[in-house]
């Protein structure tokens, strides 16, 4: 809570952006994480399909030798002297087999058992050795190294003849140790096909095919791959035996985790999350596992992670430092502003915002230059208003002189006149003390009405005065009578008709006072058949009236000039 009051209570634009940095960081760390989730699960799939793929390679390759085996001995069913040579061949000594095929003049390769073999083992050169075992003479044929010979084993003294009765229906498995020792084979990873041999009258099992094949060759079918294999891959017979192993440490013995493995689905993961990959083969029955640890599964998206890492972070940083610097740079702009605001408020009303752009801040500002103009305007206005007033209260206060003393004083001399006989004195005096009274009186509010009603009076004395020789009238709607006007605006246009403009020697003297409304305004016409404003002078009076600091003369015109341009501005006089 410190660190709020300290930091953030009363600062709108580190909220801001402390607001938008951690809408920033949660956002790219989310959007981040699900990207390094797809990425990584891409990663893993296409390993495991490098994985796969290398597995059905090695699964083709293992295969295939196993159709060769399968075919050596179906080439030799559907030739039927070569099949009855075989059958001979295993069921008795080479000797007798050798005087069997004289006696049948039998001279043809095509047909001899052990030269067939031979072929066979040549023809493949990733055989290793290549043996024929007679059941019922408990010897076997070997081709090793492009060698034929003939080892004896005998039950007694050998465990050839179980180790080929228990094999006796295996497919693909590893080479049994005790016949290895007996071909006398060097120690090295090989795999076994085996293929039962039966008499082809009899159909009686008559002996063992097997064909060793060195497990090395089985690189080369992944080559393309081995580069990119990660963990390990096996090859297990159906008993468990290693076969091939990638990593080498398996061979000549059982693979360890067999019974696991024999409940695992062909594709799984283990609780320390090992990825698994099993391929069975049922014909050859051996199988091809790929386990690959999850550290090694992790290394193949350990380059996304990390650069996943590192754009998120740059694009955190990017993201923060220009939001900081656009909103720090909208905050020197508005605290100009706040300083301005105070300015004002300390009376400095010659302040002004130096702003050049035009966005929303701008247009603030400028708003803010422009109210000081109107406003400066406006006190000036007003001010100006507020002097005149008060010196023409003045004069009015200096010429009342007790108004009341005055009044009486009139009324007196009136009744005087009136006495002696002089009723136009009488009236006269009447409608000077009216007019006096109006303009002396104070009112709330100074309607159309009260000024012409003073002009009224005005033009009553000089009519009672001249009699016949002068005229006035007064036109005006009385709905317009009561809209508020500007006192003593008419008065002084009328007096000057009289004391200028009034033809003395003339008896058709007028002067007409006409009120009309245009649109929201009110117009006063004043017209005379007076002698009128010579063209010099009219054109003082107006260059006065434009520079009135600067004239001196014509002061009712004047006064009443100023005194609207004041109260209603510059564009309505």
């Amino acid at each position: 809570m410190k660190i709020y009051r300290k930091y953030f209570k009363n600062k709108l634009f580190l909220k801001i952006i402390f607001l938008f940095s951690m809408i920033t960081i949660v956002t790219i760390i989310i959007f981040s994480y699900l990207m390094f989730r797809s990425m990584s699960n891409a990663a893993v799939e296409r390993q495991l399909d490098i994985q796969r793929s290398a597995m059905q390679n090695i699964n083709r390759y293992i295969n295939n030798k196993y159709e060769s085996v399968q075919n050596m001995m179906r080439d030799t069913y559907r030739d039927a002297d070569l099949a009855s040579n075989t059958s001979y061949f295993l069921e008795h000594s080479y000797k007798e087999y050798i005087e069997y095929r004289l006696n049948r003049n039998d001279s043809g390769l095509t047909s001899d058992t052990v030269q067939i073999f031979r072929n066979r083992f040549e023809d493949d050169p990733d055989i290793a050795s290549l043996m024929l075992y007679s059941a019922s003479l408990q010897q076997l044929h070997v081709y090793n190294n492009a060698n034929f010979k003939i080892i004896t084993t005998n039950a007694a003294k050998s465990y050839v003849p179980d180790a080929m009765y228990i094999g006796e229906n295996s497919k693909v498995s590893a080479p049994n140790v005790w016949v290895r020792k007996t071909i006398d084979i060097p120690e090295s990873p090989m795999f076994s096909v085996r293929i039962p041999i039966n008499n082809n009258i009899t159909l009686r099992n008559i002996g063992q095919l097997e064909v060793y094949f060195s497990s090395e060759k089985i690189w080369n079918s992944i080559e393309n791959y081995r580069e990119n294999i990660k963990g390990r891959i096996l090859v297990l017979s159906s008993n468990g035996d290693v076969i091939f192993d990638t990593d080498g440490s398996f061979y000549g013995g059982r693979y360890p985790y067999m019974e696991q493995i024999s409940t695992v689905y062909d594709n799984d993961v283990t609780g320390d999350g090992d990825s698994i990959i099993k391929l069975t083969d049922t014909q050859g029955g051996y199988t091809v596992l790929s386990l690959v640890p999850k550290k090694e599964l992790a290394a193949t998206y350990r380059g996304v992670r990390n650069t996943i890492v590192l754009v998120s972070s740059v694009c955190i940083l990017f993201a923060i430092l220009l939001a900081t610097l656009f909103i720090m740079s909208f905050a020197r702009r508005t605290h100009s502003i706040i300083q301005f605001t105070r300015k004002v408020k300390n009376g400095d009303l010659d302040a002004r915002i130096a702003e050049e752009k035009d966005d929303e801040i701008g247009q603030i500002a400028k708003s803010f230059n422009e109210m000081l103009v109107d406003l400066n305007l406006y006190i000036d206005r007003v001010y100006k208003a507020e002097i005149k007033q008060k010196h023409t209260e003045i004069a009015a206060l200096e010429a009342r002189v007790n108004p009341h003393f005055l009044y009486n004083t009139l009324e007196v001399i009136r009744m005087r006149a009136v006495s002696q006989g002089a009723a136009d004195v009488g009236e006269m005096i009447y409608s000077l003390s009216m007019l006096f009274k109006n303009y002396v009186q104070q009112k709330p509010h100074y309607t159309l009405k009260d000024e012409l009603e003073a002009c009224r009076m005005y033009l009553e004395l000089f009519r009672i005065r001249y009699k016949d020789k002068f005229s006035y009238e007064i036109i005006c709607d009385k709905l317009l009578k009561s809209r508020t006007w500007l006192k003593m605006s008419l008065q002084p246009i009328i007096e000057n008709y009289i004391l200028h403009g009034m033809r003395l020697d003339g008896t058709d003297n007028e002067i007409t006072i006409k009120i009309t409304k245009i649109d929201v305004y009110l117009c006063a016409e004043i017209t005379d058949n007076g002698q009128g404003i010579p063209e010099d002078r009219l054109g003082q009076i107006k260059e006065g009236l434009a520079n009135p600091d600067e004239y001196s003369g014509s002061f009712g015109l004047r006064s009443i000039h100023e005194r609207l341009k004041l109260l209603y501005g510059a564009r309505m006089v």
